[in-house]
């Protein structure tokens, strides 16, 4: 066992006691405990200003807390060495809501930069992609690029490339809100499928009704940037191992 940071069975994402500040500012976040299963499906949720977006940078590697303890695949990464971090960003899928889409490349080469980063030669992109483009409805728009897409198309490329290697750990921060209904319908589809292949969930929206058409899925909710949580289910259990090797 490894005291706090031995991982528990089943879990893929764990707080404890996460506080986070901007420079010298009050903090953002305050005092997050909880933990995520492999395999599950969570909508984040909460007011603006909550805390939404922060709680998104701490999960995808993109910013570490002022304090208290965070593991991402069984590691604690909270104050692990910078260098250390693109390999477990590798194993993250990422939706942006401003999409960040690389401008000069095609709808195809943004979709296929994952499986290119990961070494995959192009005989093993072709297929994947053109597969994946034809999913979310952009089998005629491979060769457009960025600007002349709508902000729905991009958004479907956005999460064409967030899927395409399949991560263990899929984020995505209103992957709806640049759709009409019937492709948010189809957007859950594919959310859904990767998470019966295994993938881990998390979903930032606003929509309720996306919400309700994911029976079984758990809600994160956030206020005042801490975790509401009436049921206890996302909380680390009392006296776990990791609570008791400090």
């Amino acid at each position: 066992m490894r005291g706090r940071e031995q991982r528990l069975a089943g879990t893929i994402v764990e707080f404890d006691r996460v506080g986070l500040r901007y420079g010298t500012g009050a903090e953002v976040l305050r005092d997050l405990d909880f933990r995520l299963n492999e395999g599950g499906f969570y909508f984040l949720t909460g007011p603006s200003g909550a805390g939404k977006t922060s709680l998104l940078k701490l999960l995808y590697l993109a910013q570490r807390p002022t304090r208290g303890r965070m593991s991402v695949f069984g590691d604690e990464l909270a104050h692990a060495p910078r260098e250390a971090l693109p390999l477990y960003r590798r194993r993250i899928g990422v939706v942006f809501q401003d999409f960040r889409l690389i401008r000069h490349l095609s709808a195809f080469d943004n979709v296929a930069l994952p499986l290119r980063i990961a070494g995959h030669g192009e005989a093993e992109v072709e297929g994947p992609v053109r597969e994946m483009l034809a999913w979310v409805g952009l089998a005629d728009r491979a060769s457009a690029r960025p600007p002349t897409l709508s902000g729905g198309e991009q958004q479907r490329v956005a999460i064409a490339r967030a899927v395409i290697a399949r991560p263990e750990l899929l984020i995505a921060d209103e992957p709806t809100g640049n759709v009409d209904a019937a492709m948010a319908q189809r957007i859950l589809h594919l959310l859904t499928a990767m998470n019966r292949l295994g993938t881990t969930v998390i979903v930032a929206t606003h929509d309720l009704g996306l919400i309700a058409a994911t029976p079984g899925a758990q809600l994160i909710r956030l206020e005042n940037g801490a975790l509401v949580d009436p049921t206890g289910a996302l909380r680390n259990p009392p006296g776990r191992p990791a609570e008791q090797g400090a």
